[in-house]
Parts: structure tokens; sequence; C-alpha cells
């Protein structure tokens, strides 16, 4: 079947687990400040940076000339939020993640029509298409929600995931 029900994989969590590694999700046509700061900040850290920017593609299936919008769209929606994780912080008591971009708004659905690997599971099965927007709506919310307590320093037991068959 069309679709992934799955939430997306997270490999700035995965770095930011060794503890000693600047990590940063940018996004340059959503938050041009955000992304300059971060490869300063990644270009200053005295050990390993890793900085994940959302990337476009012909691939996608929407015309480049509006990659900026589909990047801001992607960003306000929650698709792809912006943090830095910079270990530095936490030796001074602050925290060590800031997140960049606010709660999850605007219409999803609307974001994913734009690309073709979406807009194909929606045609080939609408029923799944709707499911699978309301299930990526709930994991969206629930990384805003695990983000937002990495900012303030809380702890984080992560969901275990369901068991595919």
């Amino acid at each position: 079947m069309a679709g992934k029900a799955r939430p997306k994989k997270d490999l700035g969590m995965l770095a930011m687990s060794y503890g000693n590694v600047y990590v940063a999700r940018v996004a340059f046509g959503a938050k041009d400040t955000q992304t300059l700061k971060a490869f300063q900040e990644a270009d200053a850290f005295p050990g390993t940076s890793l900085i994940i920017a959302y990337s476009q593609c012909i691939a996608h299936g929407y015309d480049m000339a509006y990659g900026v919008e589909q990047q801001k769209l992607a960003v306000e929606t929650g698709y792809w939020p912006l943090y830095r994780y910079d270990p530095r912080r936490a030796v001074n008591g602050e925290s060590a993640f800031k997140l960049d971009s606010g709660a999850p708004k605007g219409d999803l659905a609307a974001y994913m029509r734009n690309e073709t690997r979406f807009r194909m599971t929606e045609t080939q099965d609408p029923i799944r298409y709707k499911e699978l927007v309301k299930t990526a709506k709930e994991n969206i919310q629930e990384r805003f929600r695990l983000y937002e307590k990495l900012e303030k320093g809380l702890p984080i037991i992560p969901t275990p995931a369901p068991v595919e068959k």
C-alpha cells in the first residue's frame, strides 16, 4: 500500500544522543538568520558538527522556483522543525537545545499536496491519504512536545514505536 504511516526518523536526535556533537536543523528559505547562526555556531564548535538542511529536489514534483515557499510551509506546519543543539550551552547551565520554530500551524495537507510523492498516495487511495495526514499531524505534535521538553531541560522518555508485522 502506498504511503508510510511510521514517523520520520530523527537523525538530529540520534546525533544529539552522543552529547558532544553540535546539531542543527535548518531551512534557509524559511528562516535565513537561523540558518546563518547555525552555520556560525557549527563552525565555532570545537568538535563534530552536523547541519541537517531542508533541500528541495526536482523529484518532489513542483517548480523549483517555489522552493522557498515550500520550505516555509514545511517549517510552519511542523513537518520540518528548526533547532540548534550546542553542548557548550549546558556547561553554562543553559539548555543545550534551542527550538527555533514555533508550534505547528497551517494546513499540512496543503503542504503535502504540493509534492508528487504525497499527491500520488492521495490519488491512489484518498481514504488512506487522509489517515496518513492525520497520523502525520499527530506525529508532528508529539515531536514538537518532545522538542519543547528538550528546550526546557526536562527528561524525555521516548514513546515506543508500534511493532510492524
